[in-house]
């Protein structure tokens, strides 16, 4: 009965003590279950022998860098050949097709799929990174906490945005980040409601993490800053390049996908980890989750030279990566490609202007904000992230100035969406709420259906329809036998002078058509269902598979949802 209650209360729209008491328990999941990927992805070349640092891809031979990611690649193709193929689907643009068709249910499955192939994909090199895996796993985690639990689908998509931030927070230590990106990436919306629970999440996985890896900073950079706001220009410059970068990555990535899904996987996945291979035979720096090619671009450890190297060379194994199918996360090389980026255009300012701006360490953090910012239209996010991954508040300002520019040419000059909706569009899923979706989805179907319905059987006598009519329902589900054959409003008391049973029949000729939902369904779910169906009313069942007069038995009705009382129903 606890349980019960617990359903119909989630079942609202603004149902906020109870959706932060689950948004606290999925961060503590979705903590544990990414700490537990970090320690298997990031050690697992090191106890194996060949690395003593799970970042140190440069020391490798030459032979291992060639062969290190082709063998991943073919591991992980026959890996996902083995299973079915509704199970190969993995990352965020899976969560996000999820949310968009299914709310939020997420299968075990697909996230095994992603914990293994994530894991083999990031200790064999390839040019991905771990953020994929992380946001899939945490999502997934989250969500199964809520279908265990028989909650409603509008709070299982709450859970999904709350396993998002606590991956990204307890993957990064970025907690405010992962807050911004579930709800400016993934979630679309700003509610309180789903803001408190989201927090909590994150609050609680960045806190798992902690315990496991410390409070500090992904990067360690001196607080570096701006010399002048007259660099600002070129500040700006700087964000129009990272742009025209960001729009190559993001139409490469969704073109090679596009005209390579009907390769077969093994040698789709073969590929990938080749040309990997040979871009770090050049530039080993492009092998793996690239954080400590990130940490040395940010302390100004390269030359013009080696940085745009490294930035066109990870731009090639990254879309290689993204567009052949791995499954890594495409997030930590934009990260990379930023920093090198940006550090190459700071060195030229430098040469521009010498000594007379800030060091080209400091132009590697823009660069970050700029690529993240254009590649995932999150601007907001780019800059929270910046801010918790070097400890430095000197980036917000210029990092404005570039992440804003860099989005305008990415998204206005070459028309480039964000790179996830650009993958859920080349797969023909279209990923867009507006405000009146938003506010049907934040509600289930419990919350607002009509209770006051009585059960009329066509075969009862007058006797006992006079009963039933005395107790004023708002709807009369009429029945032979057990099962539902229509819906009517009950007959008025002229229509019911005479004979009651004629008067039912009546009735039941002009009642409107019907379908059955489940009771864990969204309004936007249900309205769904009756555009498709041309159906007026919705009786909401425990079987949610019933179809209309053929199955759904009259105990198994708890409510009548009426498709004029949602059309007419406020957006908040």
């Amino acid at each position: 009965m606890a349980l019960e209650a617990l359903r119909a209360a989630l079942a609202r729209a603004d149902a906020l003590f109870p959706l932060s008491v689950l948004g606290l328990l999925a961060g503590v999941v979705t903590g544990v279950v990414i700490v537990a990927f970090r320690l298997v992805s990031e050690n697992a070349l090191v106890l194996a022998g060949p690395m003593d640092n799970a970042e140190n891809f440069e020391a490798l031979p030459f032979e291992w860098r060639l062969a290190l990611p082709i063998a991943g690649g073919l591991a992980i193709g026959l890996l996902f050949r083995a299973v079915r193929p509704e199970s190969r689907s993995v990352g965020p643009s899976h969560v996000m097709a999820q949310l968009a068709r299914h709310a939020g249910w997420l299968p075990w499955r697909n996230a095994a799929m992603q914990f293994v192939g994530g894991a083999v994909s990031i200790a064999c090199g390839h040019s991905v990174g771990r953020e994929g895996p992380v946001i899939h796993i945490g999502a997934t985690s989250a969500s199964l906490l809520g279908q265990w639990l028989r909650l409603p689908n509008n709070s299982i998509r709450t859970l999904v945005g709350c396993g998002v931030a606590g991956s990204i927070a307890a993957s990064f230590n970025t907690p405010i980040a992962g807050v911004v990106f579930a709800m400016e990436v993934v979630l679309l919306e700003y509610t309180l409601a789903g803001f408190a629970p989201v927090i909590l999440a994150a609050m609680a996985a960045a806190a798992v993490s902690r315990i496991v890896y410390g409070p500090d900073p992904a990067f360690a950079v001196p607080p570096l800053q701006l010399a002048s706001l007259l660099e600002l220009p070129f500040v700006v410059l700087l964000g129009i390049a990272v742009g025209c970068l960001a729009a190559a990555y993001v139409w490469g990535t969704r073109t090679l996908e596009l005209h390579s899904r009907r390769l077969p996987l093994v040698l789709r996945t073969t590929v990938a980890g080749a040309i990997t291979g040979a871009c770090a035979l050049v530039a080993p720096q492009v092998m793996g989750l690239g954080y400590d090619t990130v940490q040395a671009a940010l302390l100004g450890q390269f030359g013009l030279a080696a940085l745009v190297t490294i930035t066109l060379l990870k731009l090639a194994a990254t879309v290689a990566c993204g567009g052949l199918g791995l499954p890594g996360g495409l997030i930590g090389p934009m990260v990379v490609m930023g920093a090198t980026a940006g550090g190459a255009l700071g060195l030229v300012g430098d040469w521009l202007m010498p000594h007379g701006g800030a060091s080209a360490a400091f132009y590697a953090t823009l660069g970050v904000v700029a690529m993240m910012g254009a590649s995932l239209h999150a601007p907001l996010a780019a800059l929270m992230a910046i801010l918790e991954l070097t400890a430095n508040p000197h980036t917000l300002l210029p990092g404005m100035a570039a992440v804003i520019p860099a989005l305008l040419v990415a998204r206005s000059v070459f028309g480039q969406e964000a790179i996830f909706v650009a993958l859920l569009r080349g797969r023909g899923l279209e990923y867009r709420f507006d405000p009146v979706a938003l506010s049907l989805e934040r509600t289930g179907v419990s919350a607002v259906m009509n209770r006051r319905f009585a059960r009329a059987a066509l075969e009862a006598n007058n006797e006992v329809l006079e009963q039933v009519f005395a107790t004023a329902p708002d709807w009369l589900l009429v029945t032979r036998e057990r099962d539902v054959v229509g819906v009517a409003r009950p007959p008025t008391l002229d229509e019911r002078a005479d004979a009651a049973l004629s008067a039912l029949e009546q009735a039941l000729q002009v009642a409107p058509r019907f379908i059955a939902v489940s009771p864990h369904a969204t309004l936007r779910e249900a309205m769904q269902r009756l555009d498709e169906s041309g159906a007026a009313l919705a009786l909401v069942c425990e079987r949610d598979a019933a179809r209309a007069g053929d199955g759904v038995h009259a105990e198994q009705v708890r409510g009548v949802l009426e498709r004029a009382a949602l059309e007419l129903r406020p957006t908040r």
